[in-house]
């Protein structure tokens, strides 16, 4: 006869580890279906987070959630994704997500993530998820043919346990799981950094466009330029290891040293720039991929399994599609046992590695000077245009067209990178030859912790 669990161990139906958009949202929506739910978030919400820029596809999920209505006051609505035209020359090219195949989701949204993942987070307890802060999980175990447990502390060092029908893992690029069973690939081949900050003083764009993401390839790699709804823009630089291993300086300094090197349009938008409160921030972009998602009594969501990229639209998008599908799927399992719910995990699974598939490709390419071509020289043989902007909008988990047009798509790249071949073989050799880079200074170091 097993043992009595103790009494102080407080128990739950789903246990969710992390507060991010992944767990809020798998969190709300078990909740919102009656189980008894818990999360655990290690720091306290609201805090700072990348990401600002979200995509077309996230609008449903909004209103699945009920947060539609919120996420549209703290945003600035966002209409498309625009690139200089040339190096040094005025104008941009401008894809707007309203010429889609689908042209039901012509908009996004720029938020500040600490408010973003904040609102998130109280509407999962608004739905009844039960949400503790402050508590930081050590261990995890799946004892054969028990419950999972969980052991934790708390921001006063007192130690905590939970057991539960089933565990999510949330925990993002900790990677709670995947660590422990020794599931995680690094992508060797795929690393940048990137070094960014919040401005006041830059101008917008005019009109309907004032809300676009702006991006501006340079020599060390490119620039994104994300405005905020509080008149603040977003800047930042994703580069290549080598480049920020250069660094001698300060990191605000090195930011604008290297805003320096932009091109001659992103100068000139940013010539009254100031940069707020002189503080730069770091991440690094070491991708990964669990070999697998799920496990008896438990599964991975948003980048608890997989990363991709630090600062593409497409992570709070993954995150809570996978939190969405992966609840559903759970709920089945809850309900009707393991053998029901055996297609819709099934399904969950597919869903995720193709969301994760379809970015990658787009992220690993977009510095290649194929790329950069397609991207500079628009057009729509085949509504070749069309479904990449369906694509890029999060319209990855459906075929409505899209995916048959991208295999062209990808014959074109290929195509346009032989007509860069020394190029394009460089830039290769730097993915293969890629350094990791710490970053150091007081700001978030670029190496994984």
């Amino acid at each position: 006869m097993p043992a009595a669990p103790p009494a102080d161990r407080q128990q739950c139906d789903v246990l969710v580890v992390g507060g991010g958009p992944a767990g809020s949202t798998t969190a709300a929506v078990l909740a919102e279906k009656g189980w008894r739910v818990t999360l655990l978030e290690k720091e306290r919400h609201p805090r700072f987070h990348i990401g600002e820029s979200l995509l077309p596809h996230n609008l449903p999920l909004f209103k699945r959630l009920g947060v539609l209505e919120q996420v549209d006051a703290i945003g600035i609505k966002k209409p498309g994704v625009d690139f200089t035209a040339a190096l040094e020359v005025s104008g941009y090219h401008e894809f707007k997500f309203s010429f889609a195949l689908d042209k039901s989701q012509p908009y996004a949204y720029e938020v500040r993530r600490s408010e973003f993942d904040n609102l998130l987070l109280r509407n999962s307890a608004a739905k009844g998820a039960q949400v503790i802060e402050g508590v930081r999980v050590t261990r995890v175990e799946f004892p054969a043919g028990g419950d999972p447990v969980v052991q934790a502390v708390d921001e006063q060092g007192r130690e905590c346990s939970w057991s539960c029908r089933y565990f999510v893992d949330a925990t993002g690029r900790d990677t709670l799981l995947s660590k422990k069973f020794d599931l995680k690939r690094k992508n060797r081949h795929h690393a940048s950094a990137a070094i960014f900050g919040h401005f006041l003083g830059v101008d917008r764009r005019a009109g309907e466009d004032a809300g676009n993401i702006s991006l501006y390839w340079f020599q060390h790699g490119w620039f994104w330029m994300i405005p905020l709804k509080d008149g603040s823009m977003s800047v930042g630089a994703v580069c290549r290891p080598e480049y920020l291993k250069q660094r001698k300086n300060s990191p605000p300094e090195f930011l604008m040293q290297t805003i320096a090197l932009a091109p001659q349009e992103m100068r000139h938008r940013m010539r009254n720039a100031t940069l707020m409160d002189n503080m730069a921030r770091a991440t690094g972009n070491y991708s990964y991929q669990s070999t697998r998602m799920r496990g008896e009594r438990y599964i991975m969501v948003g980048d608890a399994f997989a990363f991709i990229d630090p600062v593409f639209s497409s992570g709070v998008l993954l995150g809570m599609s996978s939190g969405m599908m992966g609840a559903e799927a759970v709920d089945v399992w809850l309900r009707e046992g393991p053998a029901a719910a055996e297609s819709r995990f099934r399904h969950f699974e597919r869903m995720v590695l193709r969301g994760v598939e379809t970015f990658s490709w787009f992220i690993w390419r977009f510095n290649s000077p194929g790329m950069r071509y397609l991207m500079l020289q628009p057009g729509n043989p085949f509504r070749v245009q069309e479904a990449v902007i369906s694509l890029l909008a999060g319209d990855v988990y459906r075929d409505i067209g899209a995916r048959s047009r991208f295999w062209l798509f990808k014959f074109f790249y290929l195509m346009f990178s032989l007509k860069f071949p020394r190029e394009s073989f460089r830039l290769w050799l730097l993915r293969v030859r890629n350094p990791r880079v710490a970053f150091t200074g007081g700001t978030t170091p670029l190496d994984e912790r």
